[in-house]
């Protein structure tokens, strides 16, 4: 992820009120209040703070973020990343040292439609018989 040049930097010194689009690669450090809507990349620095929701093809976050973060691809949380909110993508990884509360979804075949359905019962003799846990055999 990370050969790809931001398009759009953002410096820390900056502080937006609003919801940021954009359709390339973004390097975020300073402060927002808003959603950030990014069709590409979009790295969220150490300096960074975030209140409001993430959508983006792939986000690396190093960052602090406060809302829901949903990428297409994947979400990489680094070492220094602190979340507050669910997250939702193909692939997940996440370094030693982050902080995050909240639920994670991560579903490598993007069909979230059918991960929440029930698993259709194997045959007509087993449905609706839950099998013994090892500790409840009876020795």
């Amino acid at each position: 992820m990370e050969s790809t040049k931001a398009e759009t930097v953002i410096s820390a010194d900056v502080e937006i009120t609003g919801t940021i689009k954009t359709s390339g690669a973004i390097q975020f450090d300073g402060k927002l209040e808003g959603d950030l809507q990014c069709e590409g990349l979009a790295t969220i620095g150490k300096t960074a703070v975030v209140k409001g929701n993430i959508t983006v093809e792939a986000v690396a976050l190093e960052g602090s973020v406060t809302g829901n973060i949903v990428a297409k691809d994947r979400i990489q949380l680094l070492s220094s990343a602190k979340v507050q909110g669910d997250i939702k993508a193909k692939r997940l990884t996440v370094e030693d040292g982050v902080t995050f509360i909240g639920r994670a979804e991560v579903d490598p075949s993007g069909s979230s439609a059918t991960a929440s359905a029930p698993p259709p019962a194997s045959s007509a003799s087993t449905a609706g018989k839950i099998p013994p846990l090892p500790g409840d055999l009876k020795k």
